[in-house]
């Protein structure tokens, strides 16, 4: 048994010493010590949507313990990188204190930024001067190929169109997604380049979602959203006439579906 002191509060510090002791080679958790940070990629990845989900809950209690589970994360790898003498969690919140300091001259220096544009503007040319980013091939290549694709996609357009790869407006990106439609409609009648040009058109509907200032990734998520809570309508619907979903005919899908939509209309008002 790993002696620890028990406390009413615990510090960031004592997570990091928790961390390490579940990590000990002799006496720390089978699971924990056996962990990469190729093994838990994947934990990172659930942890970071969970709070997000907390924060579209609008739930600052459940917020509060998916913030926990994010920060365990961190001090995990963190953990990995110091028992091999890289880096440690103290360093690693040095270097975010750093570049807080150095990308906020216009709070931390004379820089001016009156407002929240001139403050992006000069974070993005603090950042690519950091990073030495002085071309478009640095630039493009610098957006994580690991993004969820649709936000990775908008990320591309943007930086691309600072080198003039942008339509002039909504409309002109409108037209080039109806012409990436009618490629795909002839790729699905020869039967050949159908995922190219489903590409095509998801990558063009993400720039046409830029211009009119949506975000495509919240866009598909709120519809991926609305399509759950019709198909689940569907079923309550059928059951209350004592049939299973799967039962239905489509004449009678096609009513629940409607019923669904029209309950959704007036539900938002």
């Amino acid at each position: 048994m790993v002696e620890f002191e028990r406390k009413e509060r615990y510090t960031a510090q004592d997570l990091v010493r928790i961390v390490a002791l579940l990590r000990d080679p002799v006496n720390g958790c089978p699971w924990d010590k056996e962990q990469t940070h190729q093994s838990i990629r994947a934990n990172f990845i659930e942890e970071t949507y969970e709070a997000l989900e907390a924060i579209d809950l609008a739930d600052a209690h459940l917020l509060e313990e998916e913030l926990g589970d994010v920060l365990l994360q961190v001090a995990l790898h963190c953990q990995m990188e110091a028992e091999k003498g890289v880096f440690d969690f103290d360093s690693v919140c040095d270097g975010i204190c750093k570049k807080l300091i150095y990308r906020h001259p216009h709070v931390f220096g004379d820089t001016v930024a009156a407002t929240t544009g001139e403050v992006l503007s000069n974070w993005e040319a603090l950042k690519n001067a950091e990073k030495a980013r002085t071309t478009a091939r640095s630039r493009l290549e610098s957006v994580p190929a690991a993004f969820p694709a649709l936000m990775r996609a908008a990320k591309v357009q943007k930086r691309a169109g600072a080198y003039g790869f942008a339509y002039p407006d909504a409309a002109a990106a409108l037209a080039d997604l109806e012409s990436e439609l009618a490629e795909l409609k002839e790729a699905m009648a020869s039967g050949q380049g159908v995922e190219w040009e489903l590409g095509d058109v998801l990558f063009a509907a993400v720039n046409l979602g830029r211009m009119l200032g949506q975000d495509s990734e919240q866009a598909l998520g709120r519809a991926t959203a609305r399509f759950q809570d019709r198909v689940i309508s569907c079923e309550e619907q059928a059951a209350a006439e004592g049939k299973a979903l799967e039962e239905v005919s489509p004449a009678a899908l096609d009513r629940y579906w409607k019923v669904a939509k029209q309950t959704e209309q007036t539900s938002k008002g």
